[in-house]
């Protein structure tokens, strides 16, 4: 009787699971014939499609109130979660207690998300080692992995030591996260610093980029406030705008525009939306 009663529940188990995952993914329309007022009944949802948002540059000459409407917006288009490719806050050298204060306003900003957000460090929050403990006691590692519907995302940090570098201890722990990921359809890097543009420098990137040889991968980064797109055998690298840092705001034109990224996982990769802050409005027009 008892592994009659599992098997009930198994089966019902089951069942469940069937009609939630596909529940929703298709549209039932309550006559057939021709013609029909729609052009095809095969909905866009693959649901092994996912989308994420990603947040550029705040600080370096913060703008007050941009990163904050962005959180706003954010809520609005309820991405699965947000990235970020660093400078959250202004930093301080040496002063510990304004470190400190201006990680919990930045604490303050994202926590009325209704979805994670993933930090990465910018110079502005890492370039001294005072700045790097105080990172650390706050936030943990500096840089990190993890996976996501079969996409491996890498978080570097540019400062490891400062300036503009990756130590050989973090290009171990990518090695060691890709080779453990060799499976992954896709790998997305997240860094602020677009190591690959300072070639007269020894900042790691050498020993680092030929490890994504013969993967399927984005490189997003930020830093130079102003957007920039680039190809490097056959992959597409992102140095994106800004989303409240210090900017001339001269236009698409420029590479010069407060902005989201909305990204779209396919299974041909990501795809990629800029959206104009500006251009981002909620129902009331706001």
């Amino acid at each position: 009787m008892r592994n009659r009663t599992i098997f009930v529940l198994s089966l019902a188990l089951l069942l469940l699971i069937s009609g939630c995952a596909t529940t929703g993914r298709t549209v039932e329309v309550p006559f057939h014939g021709k013609p029909v007022p729609w052009t095809s009944l095969e909905l866009n949802n693959d649901p092994d499609n996912f989308q994420f948002a990603i947040v550029s540059d705040r600080a370096g000459g913060e703008r007050p109130g941009v990163f904050q409407s962005a959180m706003g917006k954010l809520n609005l288009m309820q991405p699965e979660f947000v990235m970020s490719i660093g400078d959250l806050t202004e930093g301080s050298k040496t002063d510990v207690a304004e470190m400190s204060r201006q990680w919990q306003e930045f604490r303050d900003i994202v926590g009325v998300l209704e979805m994670p957000f993933f930090l990465v460090p910018g110079n502005h929050d890492i370039r001294t080692s005072v700045m790097a403990e105080e990172w650390r006691r706050q936030w943990g590692p500096s840089y990190y992995h993890f996976r996501y519907r079969d996409v491996l995302f890498l978080c570097l940090n540019t400062e490891d030591p400062p300036p503009t570098h990756m130590s050989d201890a973090q290009i171990a722990y990518m090695q060691k996260a890709l080779d453990e990921n060799a499976d992954a359809k896709w790998t997305l890097v997240f860094m602020h610093k677009p190591l690959w543009e300072f070639t007269t420098e020894d900042t790691g990137w050498n020993r680092f980029e030929p490890l994504l040889k013969g993967r399927n991968y984005t490189v997003i980064s930020g830093h130079r406030h102003n957007y920039s797109k680039a190809h490097r055998d056959g992959h597409s690298y992102f140095v994106l705008a800004t989303t409240g840092g210090s900017s001339k705001l001269r236009g698409l034109q420029e590479g010069e525009f407060d902005h989201i990224v909305w990204v779209t996982m396919t299974k041909k990769g990501p795809r990629i939306a800029n959206l104009l802050l500006e251009g981002i409005l909620d129902e009331d027009l706001k």
